[in-house]
């Protein structure tokens, strides 16, 4: 079993920025991709980045290329996501996590096998 606890949501205003938090527990050696989803008010669940855990390789949704950044601290079983010129759009409960493949986190219809309880951003514009 994986562990995933999120953290650093908040209430920022449009143009913000913050910084979320992701710290793994458990058997977290056969996790070899962390991400990020969000899921707003009355919409399904969408991807916003995926890392892979050896490499560093990342992979983001177009709507957020260019704002967001992924990353993470192998020691520490920990993944981050840095949230900048944060839109109104971007108000969404996320959520933290974690496969041993690349295909849940990206394609739809499928989905990773653990995950986190969920923090939540609200842009205010």
């Amino acid at each position: 079993q994986v562990q995933l606890v999120e953290s650093g949501g908040g209430l920022v205003q449009a143009g913000g920025s913050l910084r979320l938090s992701c710290a793994a527990s458990g058997r977290t050696f056969s996790m070899n991709y962390m991400g990020w989803f969000r899921q707003a008010p009355g919409k399904e669940r969408e991807f916003v980045a995926a890392i892979r855990r050896s490499g560093g390789t990342t992979y983001y949704a177009d709507s957020v290329k260019g704002r967001f950044t992924i990353s993470r601290d192998n020691a520490k079983n920990t993944v981050f996501l840095q949230m900048n010129t944060l839109k109104p759009e971007d108000t969404a409960v996320y959520y933290c996590a974690a496969d041993s493949s690349l295909r849940p986190m990206l394609e739809a219809g499928t989905a990773p096998d653990y995950w986190g309880q969920g923090t939540q951003v609200t842009v205010s514009s």
